[in-house]
């Protein structure tokens, strides 16, 4: 028997739990070979089993050392490392997980979906700001310069438009007046506007890659991490002012929506608004009309934004169940303008805590600016793509089914509370100018869809539902498709 088929026996071995006669064959194995790699980390998986952390650790170390690419050793020493509370030890780790390619991002956010399901949120926050400065950091951020970011090459892809880079400007002119950048922004702001001016001057109205010349000319900061606002805890981040009990009755009283004013304490609220307005996170510019959207693990991520999950989490405990753990957080911000209804979808998660932090006075609509949600939940049957990206058959849904929805119009510090799949849109924004005038919504989703156990659904595919295609088959859960990460819209 080669040494491979006795690494493969005490393996099996150890799938039944035999921990004992595994751990005397893989030692016998690494008797005949000790540099097998394999052999290593199933040592070490057994030795954790049996609840002897040190030596699991050294073996997966071990398993490394003879075989630095060993990605099961790695992913194993990783998690472990994360489980003990040494999230920053896993920093070089975590750079060789991503220079993998995509498998190894996907396998990152995983680990930092569990970390949520465990409600292990400040183990969470270290994880995805890691993975914000590896992909993320630019010569600007973080200050120290001891992150090792990978390569241009495993980064996400960058794209252009002009709606982002004329944000980007007044971001950096914004951040220049508040006195918060070590370098001169004035030379970045002109390559800004040239490429904005280009773009503008060839009608280009959707993303383009950064070609070759753009890279040179601005690709050292250009949708990368220039400044992120340190935001703290503070005394209290929900306000006292609000019944959270009523609240928490209202919710299954009014079928899954409640609005909630002055939601956040004043100190949370005007720290948020800090945190939105300096801190460079806003990657995404795949969305229609110049909307951007910034993600957890792309640098949305904040001591805040923790504390208000977790006080959340407390203050509403039906509603917010010990099985609903924080899944998601993100942040979306508007230019001046967005049709009515151009954002029509669903979540995945059981529950969606929504809240708006622009002053009022930049509303130049008050009875609108904020959200419709619909009375009709998103059909199991669907994919992903069909209740996030596909307007017509939506459309066609909620007429069939003769919907109503609420409007709930938008409000300075105004949450809206919400099951998740129901089908809700931003209603028309029309917004001043200027860049603190932009925008924002904060957006946290807890549990996911399947666990829902406050309004199972209702909707059963008809005969002339044109998204009926497979009814009856196995349903295609929405969380599924967001397993390990958000591809919202």
């Amino acid at each position: 028997m080669t040494v491979a088929d006795v690494v493969r026996r005490g393996h099996r071995l150890s799938q039944r739990g035999a921990y004992s006669e595994a751990e005397e064959l893989l030692r016998a194995a690494l008797a005949d070979d000790p540099e097998h790699g394999m052999a290593w980390n199933n040592l070490g998986w057994v030795r954790e089993c049996v609840g002897d952390l040190a030596e699991a650790e050294s073996c997966y170390r071990r398993a490394l050392r003879h075989e630095p690419g060993h990605s099961l050793a790695r992913r194993n020493l990783c998690r472990l490392l994360i489980a003990g509370g040494q999230v920053e030890a896993t920093r070089e780790l975590i750079r060789r997980e991503l220079l993998t390619g995509e498998t190894g991002f996907d396998w990152c956010t995983r680990q930092v979906t569990v970390l949520f399901r465990e409600r292990r949120y400040e183990a969470a926050s270290g994880l995805a700001r890691i993975l914000a400065e590896m992909r993320w950091a630019s010569p600007w951020y973080p200050r120290d310069q001891q992150v090792d970011p990978v390569p241009d090459d495993a980064r996400p892809p960058r794209f252009l438009t002009h709606q982002k880079l004329r944000h980007d400007i007044e971001q950096l002119e914004y951040l220049a007046g508040r006195g918060v950048l070590d370098r001169d922004p004035v030379p970045v702001i002109a390559a800004y506007g040239r490429v904005a001016e280009r773009l503008e001057a060839e009608h280009i109205d959707h993303q383009v890659p950064l070609g070759p010349q753009d890279e040179e000319s601005i690709g050292e900061t250009y949708s990368r991490l220039l400044h992120v606002r340190e935001t703290p805890r503070v005394d209290q981040a929900l306000s006292g002012t609000w019944e959270r009990g009523e609240v928490d009755a209202r919710y299954h009283d009014q079928r899954g929506v409640v609005v909630v004013d002055d939601f956040l304490s004043p100190a949370a609220l005007q720290a948020m608004r800090d945190f939105c307005l300096e801190s460079t996170v806003w990657h995404a510019n795949r969305y229609g009309h110049g909307r951007l959207g910034a993600f957890f693990h792309d640098g949305f991520n904040a001591p805040l934004l923790l504390q208000i999950a977790e006080e959340l989490q407390a203050a509403l405990p039906t509603v917010l169940r010990a099985e609903y753990p924080l899944r998601q957080v993100w942040g979306f911000k508007n230019g001046t303008f967005l049709p009515a209804g151009s954002t029509l979808h669903a979540d995945f998660a059981a529950v969606n805590v929504n809240f708006w932090i622009t002053p009022e006075e930049a509303n130049l609509n008050p009875h609108a600016g904020g959200l419709d949600v619909y009375d009709i939940d998103a059909p199991l049957w669907w994919d992903f793509m069909s209740y996030n990206g596909r307007a017509d058959l939506m459309r066609t849904l909620l007429a069939d089914r003769r919907a109503s929805v609420r409007r709930i119009p938008y409000r300075s510090n105004r949450a809206v509370i919400f099951n998740s799949d129901l089908f809700h849109a931003t209603q028309e924004v029309k917004f001043a100018p200027g860049y603190v005038n932009r925008r924002v919504n904060v957006t946290f989703l807890f549990g996911d869809r399947e666990d829902d156990r406050h309004f199972p659904q209702i909707l059963t595919p008809t005969a002339h539902d044109p998204s009926a295609n497979g009814a009856g088959q196995t349903p295609a859960w929405r969380s599924r498709a967001l397993r390990g990460r958000s591809r919202r819209r």
